[in-house]
């Protein structure tokens, strides 16, 4: 598209949401519940049309970075879970044009507040191809309009995505421009749509730092992002050692790539010659690399300069010359703000909970952050103290996700304070609006 053209794009795209938006503000429940059974319908039963949309992405994507890579792929299990959750969502209570605390005034009248859809959303994400279906999902129960851009490299399952959600709208008698598709990978598209006050709400990035860190800087119109996920597992003392061991490997290795995989350990001294052995050969036995500071490096290199070998690693040195080693390195001062979404994690050994807590939040990107421990007083100064969107106890950092929680879906993972943190499902969409209610009271 030249210039011109993707201005109209845009500029048509904002139009037709912005009337959207007013008829699905009107939607009732039972309705905006049929079209989410209806998409969930549609994506089953087209699963195999999806996986082939997605070949095709995939097949030009060869230059991607494993991670991304694996963002992109349209699985069955993740067209399954974006199924789940239309249907978690259909089943879930409407909260539009809910009113609460109704308080009587001395005047006579009585003031409380109504929930009402933001308006038009506009998403901007990479690779992931099911944020489509999160975003529209979650833009049908909250009754608002929505705009998607999709990563370039996902430009076919978008595509086939997108036609499902506007048949499941029109299904239902809903305005299928409820959810568009920027139909041009042109990064001018993306300028535009940021800009577009008069029509857009409220922007939502979700991807690498660059793209979040460009929107941040050039919208004019509110952002909800986050630009990290340099997520933290802290294994206390006390703590249940073989439990913080299996929720420290689900957190790091269950999936490198997720934004709320654990990046960095810390451990608690006094546990640590127990723990960090025992939780360093599984790391090893991974292949994941350990950035370490010094005194965590220090007791891990004596460890493994003195292990016994198991009778496996004993066979595989008779027979093949190969030992399983441990992959350390010192950790550097950027290692404690980085999100590898790979194989690695930087490992620091720490006096206690407090110096715990002043690490991660000097060091976190506020995402979200777990302590692993026996000692009640000790979990509820984390949850107080830890200046995070999610905080947790005695569980894996890959929890803190929307489907997980109950919200259905999510739009994405706040970071910010305002208007919502953490994962941003239904209620994130929303707004509040003072509602009066009177008897024909005047203001004396």
């Amino acid at each position: 598209m030249t210039t011109l053209h993707i201005h109209e794009h845009t500029q048509t795209l904002g139009l037709q949401a912005k009337q959207a938006a007013a008829l699905m503000a009107k939607a009732s429940a039972a309705i905006k519940n049929k079209a989410l059974r209806h998409l969930a319908t549609l994506l089953r039963a087209n699963a195999n049309v999806l996986q082939l949309e997605n070949a095709k992405d995939l097949e030009r994507a060869t230059s991607l970075d494993a991670p991304l890579l694996d963002r992109l792929k349209l699985s069955p299990h993740a067209i399954e879970t974006c199924a789940l959750g239309c249907e978690q969502l259909a089943a879930m209570p409407d909260i539009i044009g809910e009113i609460t605390a109704l308080r009587q005034q001395p005047s006579g009248i009585r003031v409380g507040q109504m929930r009402v859809p933001i308006g038009v959303f506009a998403m901007i994400f990479e690779s992931r191809p099911n944020v489509t279906i999160e975003a529209a999902s979650l833009c049908i129960k909250s009754g608002n309009a929505c705009i998607l851009r999709g990563g370039s490299e996902a430009l076919d399952s978008n595509r086939a995505l997108t036609q499902l959600v506007q048949q499941a709208l029109q299904m239902s008698c809903l305005p299928m421009n409820a959810v568009q598709l920027v139909q041009t990978t042109d990064r001018e598209a993306v300028g535009h749509l940021i800009t577009m006050q008069q029509y857009v709400d409220v922007v939502i990035p979700r991807g690498g730092k660059g793209l979040i860190e460009r929107i941040s800087r050039e919208a004019k119109v509110p952002v909800i992002k986050h630009l990290d996920g340099n997520c933290h597992t802290y294994v206390d003392d006390p703590c249940n050692i073989n439990e913080a061991i299996t929720i420290t490997d689900n957190a790091k290795t269950q999936k490198y790539s997720p934004c709320n995989a654990t990046e960095s350990l810390l451990v608690a001294r006094g546990i640590a010659h127990e723990f960090l052995p025992r939780m360093a050969t599984i790391f090893a036995n991974k292949g994941v690399e350990m950035r370490c500071d010094p005194e965590a490096l220090a007791l891990l290199q004596t460890y493994e300069q003195n292990r016994p070998l198991t009778h496996a690693h004993q066979a595989l040195v008779a027979t093949q010359n190969i030992a399983i080693s441990f992959q350390l390195t010192s950790a550097t001062e950027e290692d404690w703000f980085t999100e590898y979404l790979a194989p690695i994690i930087s490992i620091k050994i720490v006096a206690d909970v407090n110096e715990a807590i002043a690490h991660i939040n000097h060091y976190s990107s506020h995402h979200t952050d777990a302590i692993l421990t026996c000692n009640h007083q000790h979990a509820q100064q984390f949850l107080r103290e830890v200046d995070s969107g999610s905080v947790m106890v005695n569980t894996s950092t890959r929890f803190a996700d929307g489907f997980e929680y109950g919200l259905g879906a999510e739009i994405g993972i706040s970071t910010d304070k305002f208007h919502a943190r953490g994962p941003v499902g239904m209620e994130g969409l929303t707004s509040l609006k003072y509602v009066v209610l009177g008897q024909g009271e005047v203001r004396s």
